[in-house]
């Protein structure tokens, strides 16, 4: 009886501790593509250039870019993952900048059938957004 209780509990912890991989890929792109974001809007400010972020839609090189950013300046243009695929919602492109304060912006990630969504209200860091976390 215990050595069924220690193998239910064992059982237990480990898939507990493991997660789809492509969740686990998908977030590693959502939190760095945050990263990014937060990093050419700050960026824009403090240059007062307009910047924006384009996802890339050719299926060329570049998967998404960022565009009004000093050349001095690059970032990332690929995602870990090269299966990511973006959407901004409502728009083209999103808006980085360089004003203090933004419309509200989303942008939906998604790789196989693993989505998630970063957001902002325009003011706040760009966060993946609870309702659609895993």
């Amino acid at each position: 009886m215990v050595v069924v209780a220690l193998i239910a509990v064992a059982v237990a912890l480990v898939s507990l501790a493991m997660r789809d991989g492509e969740a686990d890929r998908l977030e590693r792109d959502a939190v760095r593509l945050a990263t990014l974001l937060e990093t050419a809007r700050a960026e824009a400010r403090a240059s007062g250039l307009p910047v924006r972020w384009l996802p890339a839609s050719d299926g060329g090189e570049r998967q998404f870019r960022f565009v009004g950013l000093p050349a001095a300046r690059q970032l990332p243009e690929r995602w870990l993952d090269e299966h990511v695929v973006a959407q901004v919602v409502g728009s083209d492109a999103l808006v980085l900048g360089p004003d203090a304060i933004l419309a509200p912006q989303r942008v939906r990630l998604q790789l196989g059938e693993q989505r998630l969504t970063l957001a902002t209200d325009g003011l706040a860091a760009f966060a993946l957004d609870p309702a659609d976390s895993p």
